[in-house]
């Protein structure tokens, strides 16, 4: 059996989520270290006024997922396997190796600001439950127009999709969507409309910006966000993370495509929650949990058994 690290995306972010993980985690190091490279104290970034801003979101996320895992390989635990959702997708490739710290810290940033800039406000993403993607994309095709586009984004779980382009077509998509049936739909806390067509221009610039990086194959399977494949090459996984952008997350193949490797101890690192419902249930053989809400030795323990 094998261990799967899981990297949350936008929307797990929370007001003072660094200084939680600092205490929890310590790893002073290599909040200096992200501080010297950012040329700011990264612990001021997550307060709920920086928060606002999309760029400060995905540096706060890739940092804390990043410590998470670190603060296990310190005690001798590494996966088998690697993914994140969206943003996430750099902290695996920085516990994969395929990046080193600094280098997806500063992808990490300008793909922040590349797609704060594209889209500064009038734009998001929203999310629906309970309908199937071919349902879904019947209200999409309906509402989306050149003016006001919509489009389906990430493909959370068979009946969990999101959507993303311009508010008012996403609320009209969340309306629509409720009459026919979903479980429920709401706005997400974000504020770029990601993994969509509009933010293609956002992903040539940020391809332009990691082809100057070179990157190393990965010492762990990483499981990619576009195909949903294990990537074993340095080039393969940098157009992933670049591409990504502006295509929809298969997460649910993703995490499938890890469960057929045999994982059946997924761990989604600090501080999301949600890849951990998800992936429970999905796959509920298998077993998720939240390091940010467990103890460091219950998940140590947890992964020793699994790997006997």
């Amino acid at each position: 059996m094998s261990v799967a690290f899981l990297f949350p995306g936008q929307g797990a972010q929370y007001a003072g989520m660094l200084h939680d993980i600092k205490n929890k985690w310590g790893l002073a190091t290599m909040f200096e270290e992200a501080s010297e490279a950012l040329n700011q104290d990264v612990l001021s970034l997550d307060s709920s006024e920086k928060l606002k801003y999309n760029k400060n979101v995905q540096i706060c996320l890739f940092i804390a997922g990043v410590a998470t895992a670190r603060s296990f390989k310190n005690k001798g635990y590494s996966p088998d396997v690697v993914g994140g959702h969206s943003i996430g997708a750099f902290g695996a490739a920085v516990t994969s190796e395929v990046l080193s710290f600094k280098e997806a810290l500063f992808l990490v940033k300008k793909r922040g600001e590349l797609m704060e800039n594209a889209y500064p406000d009038g734009y998001g993403m929203g999310v629906v439950m309970g309908l199937r993607e071919h349902q879904l994309l019947s209200i999409v095709h309906e509402i989306s127009t050149d003016a006001a586009p919509v489009y389906v984004a990430n493909l959370n779980a068979p009946d969990q999709i999101t959507i993303s382009g311009t508010l008012k077509a996403i609320e009209k998509v969340l309306e629509k969507a409720s009459k026919k049936g979903a479980r429920k739909t709401k706005m997400l806390h974000v504020t770029v409309p990601s993994h969509c067509p509009l933010m293609e221009g956002v992903s040539s610039e940020l391809r332009k910006i990691i082809t100057e990086v070179k990157g190393k194959a990965p010492v762990v399977p990483f499981i990619g966000n576009c195909k949903a494949r294990k990537l074993w090459k340095a080039a393969d996984i940098k157009e992933d993370l670049a591409a990504s952008v502006a295509l929809p997350v298969r997460w649910h193949d993703a995490t499938e495509v890890m469960y057929e490797m045999g994982t059946r101890l997924y761990i989604e690192m600090a501080p999301g929650r949600v890849l951990t419902d998800l992936t429970a249930k999905s796959f509920p053989e298998a077993r998720a949990i939240s390091a940010a809400e467990s103890t460091t030795k219950s998940v140590l323990i947890l992964m020793e058994k699994e790997k006997m």
